[in-house]
């Protein structure tokens, strides 16, 4: 599957992960699509995550990965976009700390999290939730990483 990725770096954080990275997380998390996908990475710091999550979900704090599928009316166009992420560096790195976690697997858990999102994947009900954590340690498990919801479940 191809995949074509517009990153954006909007943030002054570093230890950031590479293009490479980020594809190769998008990838497995969209492997079950088999058209060609466009999306956009934006990595950004607090103050416009926090003003997207006020703008779009009524949240005023920034998060981790914000999540816009794209909604393009049936038979308008016909390219293959899938959406965009948002994710904040500080925040990422924040949630990284406190959970223990490293870095770099916490940033393939959202990564993978916002392309499930793109894919229509949703936590708001608790069977939906569950599909979607599943999901998310065996895409994670397959990379070498450990159990992000771990630490939820002790």
């Amino acid at each position: 599957m191809q995949i074509e990725l517009d990153l954006q770096l909007a943030t002054a954080a570093s230890a950031l992960p590479g293009e490479a990275q980020l594809r190769r997380w998008c990838e497995l998390a969209l492997r079950q699509r088999t058209a060609p996908s466009e999306l956009t990475i934006r990595i950004v710091d607090e103050a416009e995550g926090r003003e997207l999550n006020r703008t779009w979900r009524g949240k005023d704090y920034a998060t981790n990965v914000l999540s816009f599928p794209a909604e393009i009316p049936e038979g308008l166009l016909d390219i293959p976009l899938l959406g965009d992420l948002v994710i904040c560096a500080q925040v990422v790195a924040r949630e990284a700390a406190e959970q223990d976690k490293s870095a770099e697997a916490h940033w393939a858990h959202l990564t993978i999290h916002g392309c499930l999102h793109l894919l229509g994947y949703d936590h708001i009900e608790d069977a939906e939730a569950e599909e979607m954590e599943a999901l998310e340690r065996q895409l994670l498990a397959e990379l070498g990483y450990p159990d992000p919801y771990a630490c939820d479940e002790e």
